[in-house]
């Protein structure tokens, strides 16, 4: 079995019931996830050992946590305990023409605060075949960002293959503090997962489409992706393209470059969306499982573009999907009718 390992923090994350809006409601369900966390349980859910990294309080909200990802057979024996508290995000669920919208209150969270002390990068990378990380842990903080390149370098003494989700978030940092961390990173990256902003906005690279007005041809990425590729020696890369008609509905499908073919997958229509948060870090877990098992690029995209469209029906940032349910999309079972 496969061991996977992923970086990041795991935030408590606080929803309004339904779609309403944060300022009509008393209440908020509490609900578990963040970038990695949620790759993680993915790999976990389809039989690989799946090992997060992180650090959380040693009080019952940070073992609260830590219970959440043990539900689901995630490795949390490398999470170091200390700090202060548990970062936490808001998110209020969009519908038709209103975008769904997150708040974050994660500053000074004990992943944020986190030393190179309170990790074995050498053991924890000792057997895995993978290394996952987000371009959101090394936003979180300067320490954070020190935490990813050390985790790198451990990966790469070991052999391991290490995948990147660029995952920009305006709300952590600017694009040149963004450029300035992310570009030196990608040495150490084999497999590179963004959308056409990530990449414009992380590494500084531009496509040549118009993805505001939901031009998301192939085409337009073929450029970018051999330029990524050249740059910083990718083995794949790899985006997903998604058209935004609503909040509740959206086309959905994906390209990948393995530095010599281009493949794109099919296209799937999501309407109505249940949940989109978690939908790109279910695509990275998707693609990471199929790289692993699949003969060919073509397959791993697939099985990564059906996970991550199945994703995006369930509420929550965690995908709970099983391989069998994965293969029969990407087989061609989307009709939705109950299985009996």
């Amino acid at each position: 079995m496969a061991k996977i390992v992923t970086l990041g923090e795991i935030m408590l994350r606080l929803s309004p019931e339904g779609n309403k809006r944060f300022v009509q409601v008393d209440s908020f369900d509490a609900i578990w996830g963040g970038g990695e966390a949620n790759v993680a349980v993915s790999c976990a859910n389809y039989g690989l050992e799946a090992c997060f990294v992180s650090k959380l309080p040693k009080h019952e909200i940070g073992q609260a946590a830590v219970n959440a990802l043990r539900r689901y057979g995630v490795d949390t024996s490398f999470i170091a305990r200390g700090g202060d508290r548990v970062g936490i995000y808001y998110c209020e669920t969009g519908a038709s023409m209103r975008p769904s919208k997150v708040i974050y209150d994660r500053a000074h969270s004990s992943i944020a605060e986190a030393d190179p002390a309170d990790f074995d990068f050498d053991e924890i990378m000792k057997g895995a075949s993978w290394f996952h990380w987000s371009g959101i842990t090394p936003a979180i903080s300067d320490k954070a960002a020190e935490l990813t390149k050390l985790a790198c370098e451990a990966a790469k003494r070991h052999g391991v293959t290490v995948s990147v989700d660029l995952n920009f978030r305006k709300k952590l940092w600017t694009k040149e503090k963004a450029q300035s961390i992310m570009r030196p990173l990608m040495q150490y990256v084999d497999v590179c997962i963004g959308n056409e902003e990530d990449a414009e906005l992380c590494l500084g690279f531009k496509p040549d489409a118009d993805v505001e007005a939901g031009e998301t041809g192939a085409e337009g990425y073929k450029g970018i992706f051999r330029a990524m590729a050249k740059e910083f020696g990718f083995r794949y890369v790899a985006s997903t393209l998604r058209e935004s008609f609503s909040a509740t509905h959206n086309g959905w499908k994906a390209m990948i470059f393995d530095g010599k073919e281009f493949y794109e997958s099919k296209r799937y229509d999501i309407n109505p969306i249940v949940d989109r948060v978690g939908g790109g870090d279910s695509f990275s877990g998707g693609l990471i499982y199929g790289l692993l098992t699949k003969p060919t690029q073509g397959e791993a995209l697939e099985f990564a573009v059906a996970a991550s469209a199945l994703k995006q029906t369930i509420n929550g940032d965690f995908n709970l999907v099983s391989v069998e349910e994965v293969e029969a999309l990407a087989g061609g079972s989307a009709n939705g009718r109950v299985q009996r």
